[in-house]
Parts: structure tokens; sequence; C-alpha cells
């Protein structure tokens, strides 16, 4: 009579045990082989690996040495052999993270991503972490390269060691080899380097702001004069070309206002407008923060209006330093200029230069 009750019982604890089974099963050997494996003679393995505490749902291409070798999600990892030498990681789509580190022969290198989360489009950060928690990390993600036959050798069966030669005495110990006392080697110093792809760019920048005369008090044909040193509709464009190493060459046109307030004639104005070419350097601080120091040399001329005519031109210089932050295809810009100017012959010289602050807008081509 019970017999009927007990096929349940049996099967539902063979239904068990199995699901036991599937849910403990090792990882597919093939990924297992991948992140055990040792780089091959003579090269050097990298694994990149994406984790982060607040997932971010989207997947970052990874290129090492320009090739592509995966797109991460959070959880996953690739890995890619590379040659002794300079190695360079870009990573990201829209907006890019680019890490440099020299590879030798024989190591392993591990390069953590993060993507950043409530941020778009999705920018991520990158650091070299040591072996042990690269290991450790590694072991918790899933592998979404592919992985050449070579990656995965170690798990072959070894050949029979061949008879072993004298090998004459090495005159400088191994940079591979690893320290004495068995701990992981340190992991590499990262550094920016140069923006892959294009070696040069196109920037046009436009601007207003601020700027001040330095001279308020002069004499204009013959009468004593008095400036609003404050100048209005101060406004400049300027197209310049860019290297990747920094270096940049521009021409610009810069315009301002005076009011002339004691001259004895009302409402007399004065009007400059400054042809420069200027020479600056970009320090690339982040992939979007690009302080600049720069000098330029160029004319000015100076008209007068409104009841005071005539127009004096004279060679003008002047110092330029500020900070971009570029977001391509367009940044944000701000100035400060210097800008020395004397117009005119002897004895109808006037002195129209002073100091800006500016603001304003890069686009770049």
């Amino acid at each position: 009579m019970n017999q009927p009750h007990a096929s349940p019982s049996v099967s539902g604890a063979l239904l068990l045990f199995v699901l036991w089974g599937l849910l403990s099963a090792p990882p597919a050997p093939a990924e297992e082989n991948v992140r055990r494996a040792t780089p091959l003679p003579g090269k050097a393995l990298v694994f990149v690996f994406r984790s982060e505490r607040e997932p971010v749902p989207a997947q970052v291409p990874v290129l090492v040495n320009l090739v592509p070798i995966g797109n991460l999600a959070n959880g996953t990892f690739a890995t890619a052999t590379v040659s002794p030498g300079r190695t360079h990681l870009r990573i990201g789509d829209r907006i890019l993270t680019l890490l440099s580190f020299k590879a030798v022969a024989g190591q392993s290198y591990f390069v953590q991503v993060e993507a950043i989360s409530g941020v778009r489009p999705v920018r991520t950060r990158a650091r070299a972490v040591s072996e042990t928690e690269g290991r450790r990390l590694v072991a918790q993600s899933r592998f979404v390269g592919v992985a050449p036959a070579e990656r995965v050798a170690a798990s072959r069966p070894q050949r029979p060691p061949a008879a072993k030669t004298a090998a004459p005495p090495s005159r400088q110990p191994s940079p591979a080899a690893q320290p004495a006392t068995g701990q992981p080697a340190a992991a590499p110093q990262i550094s920016l380097p140069p923006e892959p792809g294009r070696t040069s760019e196109f920037a046009l920048i436009a601007y207003g702001g601020a700027f001040k005369m330095a001279n308020g008090n002069q004499v204009i044909a013959g009468l004593a004069t008095t400036y609003d040193v404050n100048s209005n509709s101060v406004y400049g464009v300027e197209a310049e070309w860019r290297s990747k190493v920094g270096i940049a060459v521009g021409a610009e046109v810069f315009h301002y206002e005076n009011d002339l307030v004691a001259t004895g004639i009302p409402g007399a104005r004065q009007k400059v407008l400054a042809t420069m070419l200027s020479g600056k350097y970009y320090f690339r601080l982040r992939n979007w923060l690009y302080p600049f120091v720069g000098a330029g040399v160029g004319y000015a001329a100076a008209a007068f209006s409104d009841g005071f005519t005539g127009k004096t031109e004279g060679v003008a210089y002047q110092g330029l330093a500020g900070l971009e932050f570029r977001f391509k295809p367009i940044g944000f810009y701000a100035q400060y200029k210097y800008l020395a100017s004397t117009t005119g012959d002897p004895g109808g010289q006037v002195k129209v230069g002073g100091s800006a602050v500016l603001a304003g807008i890069s686009v770049f081509f």
C-alpha cells in the first residue's frame, strides 16, 4: 500500500541531487583555462576586467594596442597577449579612458575597469592592480573574449623536458624574475599617453568677457583725456591648429570699446581691433582638462568716433594663460589675457593695452 508513495519521493530526491550538481558545477574548462593562463614564452599577458559596486547597464569596448579584445559588462573580463615594451589600453567609446604601461616578457598584468554611475554618455576609470587581487577578481568574472589557442596552451599535457645543457651565466638579472620573497609583482605605473588616432585637429573658439585698460589718463590730439578704463563690447574669435603633443598655433581677432569721459567733446569713444598670431602649449592633466600658456604678436588699430575722429595703429603683444574643458566635439574655455600696444606716431601715441578675463566655447573639427 505504501509503494505508490515511494516513487515520487525517490524521484524528488534524484531531481534535487541533479539540480545541486548543476548549480555547483565548476566553470567551463575553456573559461577556467583562460583564467589560469600564463604568458607565452617571450610575451606578456594582459587581463582587463570590469568590476563595480554600483552596476551600470552598459557595455564598454576595450582595445589593447588598437586591437579590440571585447566589450565588457560588469562582471566580465577579456585578455590580450602582447609583446614586451610599451602597451596602450583604450577603454570606452564616446568618452575614452587611456592607460599605458611597460610590459615585461613572462609577466601577467591586471587592469580593473569601473563605469561611473549616473553619468551619460558612459565614462570609466581604470587602474592597474596586483596579480593577487587581479586573479581573485577575475575568478569571479565571466570571460567574454575569444581565447586564442595559445592562451589555453597551459591546459595541454606538457612534453617531457629536453636534456639540460649548460648555459652561459647571465650578465644581468632577468627583468621578469619574481622577488626572492615570493611576493607578487607590484602593479605597473600608469601614465596617460598621447591621444591615439589623429595626429592633429582644428578648433574654432568664440569668447567674450571683461577688459580693463592699463592707462586711463592720456593726451589725445593735444587734449588731456580720461578714459573709462572698463571696456564694453569685449569679444573675440580664434581659429587654432593643435598637434597631439600639446603645441597649438592660432590666428585671432579681438575687439573692445572705451568711452572718453573727459575730452571736452561729449560722447567721444575709442574702438580697438587687435589681430594676433599666437602660439600655445596645452598640458594634458585629464582626458577632459587642459591648462595652457601662450604668447602672441600682431597689430592693433584704435579708431575714434562721435565728434572725436581719427585712427592710430601699432604693433601689439600678448601673454595668455587659461584652462580648457574638453567634452568633444565641444569644449569650455577660460582665459586670462594681457595685451600691450602703443599705437600712433611719436608725439601722438595712444596706449590701448590692458588685461582681460574671458570665457567661451570651442568647437573641434
